[in-house]
This record gives C-alpha cells, structure tokens and sequence, in this order.
C-alpha cells in the first residue's frame, strides 16, 4: 500500500509520520482531518509493541497451557501487524520476528499436549523469557518434538518477507540471477511446509540465512546475491524425518 507518511492536521496544523506512529489521527488533538505532504510510498509495517512482560507474569498463577494460548495471542496479532516496507525502504527480516514466530508454534503445541516432558517445557519457557528481545535457543537445544515447530516458525516468516520483497523490488530491473535465486527460495519454502516443518534446524537457520543475503543484494550487495544462491543450492533436506 502506497501512502503519504507525513501529515498534517488540518484542525491544528500538528505534523507527525504515519510511519513512524502507524496512526492515521493526529497526535495532538485526535482529529482524523489530514493532509500527505510528501510522495506516496510502499508502507506494510505497523507500528506495534512486543512485549511478554505480562504473560511472563502469569508463570506462576496459571497452568503451562493457559500461558501458552497468551503468549500465541501476543505472537500472532505481532506478528499480523507486522511487515518490511518502511516508508518505500526494504527492512531486514529480523530476529525478533522470528522468534515470536517460533514461539507461536511452539505455544500452540504447548497448549494441545497435556503431557509435555520437562526438555520442553523447559524450551518453552526459554522462548518465552527471551522472544521478545529478539532471542532464541541455539539450534542444538531444541528438542526433536520441537523441530518442527522451528521449521514451520521459519518457513512461515520467510514467505511472509518474501511477499513484500516483491512488492518492493522492481521485477523489470531484476537481474536474471536476482529472479532465479527468488524463485528458488519460493521452491525451499514450499518444501520445508510439505514436510510440516520438520527438518534440521541447522537447515531452517541456513534459509533465513539465504533470505537476507538475498533482500542485501536486492539493495545493491552483487556480492549478497552470489552468497543467497550459493546458500540455496547447497540446501537439502533429506535429513526430515
């Protein structure tokens, strides 16, 4: 969606960037009378908190699984209201993100399994501490029941960014390597999902990795692209169980 990101009221002449506050009333008086003064440009990402304060808070008055189901709710209306145009400039795919896409799938199963073993549970509640900072447990300590949750939470976001890179990136002035490696990772991404997840979390790092080589390059790094294609041809998944 393309907007005017600077405005201006026109009941007390208050300027403010929608895309700095994602709100459309003024600052000052609350009038929903503006102006755009400026050109219009791409805007996806919303202005929106992410904070687990509250839900941490609960730990000790409220079951594993009433926790879980708060902390999904959080994760998923962050991470719908999020997105990677920043008034016409592409964002990076960031970490915190991801892990509050992790810690939505994970919480989902959280909330479904009544016999959780203590590995994770206690993985769970790593995330919890930390998803809203940005951090996530080393792949290494993920539990086997959780990789999947991993896989899915990665699959997801990157598709999601991939959605706005290409209604960012000119497709006429694409290279026929930028177009090539793009289309590969369309191809990672539908198969990491037709394996619902499950593969070597290693393997889910290595595809956001290629992600963000990819999105540099798209802003002018040749030498990005070269590391996003050479990360995608070497990426399998034989080892999904």
């Amino acid at each position: 969606m393309k907007v005017r990101g600077e405005r201006e009221c026109t009941d007390c002449g208050t300027r403010w960037s929608y895309y700095e506050t994602g709100e459309i009333d003024c600052p000052s008086c609350g009038s929903l009378h503006s102006v755009g003064i400026n050109e219009r440009a791409e805007h996806t990402d919303l202005e929106v908190t992410f904070d687990l304060t509250g839900v941490r808070n609960d730990l000790d008055e409220h079951s594993s699984d009433d926790v879980a189901d708060r902390a999904s709710e959080e994760c998923r209306e962050y991470v719908r209201r999020r997105g990677f145009i920043d008034g016409g400039s592409l964002r990076d795919l960031d970490d915190t993100y991801l892990s509050a896409f992790e810690l939505l799938h994970v919480s989902d199963i959280v909330s479904r399994d009544f016999r959780l073993e203590e590995r994770e549970e206690l993985y769970f509640l790593s995330l919890l501490r930390d998803a809203d900072q940005g951090d996530r447990p080393p792949a290494a300590e993920i539990p086997p029941s959780l990789r999947s949750a991993r896989g899915l939470a990665y699959a997801t976001a990157v598709d999601e960014y991939r959605r706005d890179v290409r209604t960012w990136v000119d497709n006429d002035t694409l290279t026929s390597t930028e177009r090539a490696t793009l289309e590969t990772l369309d191809d990672h991404v539908t198969r990491v999902r037709m394996l619902d997840g499950d593969v070597a979390p290693e393997r889910a790092d290595q595809l956001v990795d290629a992600t963000r080589d990819l999105a540099s390059g798209l802003r002018g790094d040749e030498q990005a692209v070269v590391r996003a294609q050479d990360r995608l041809e070497t990426l399998e998944f034989d080892d999904a169980v």
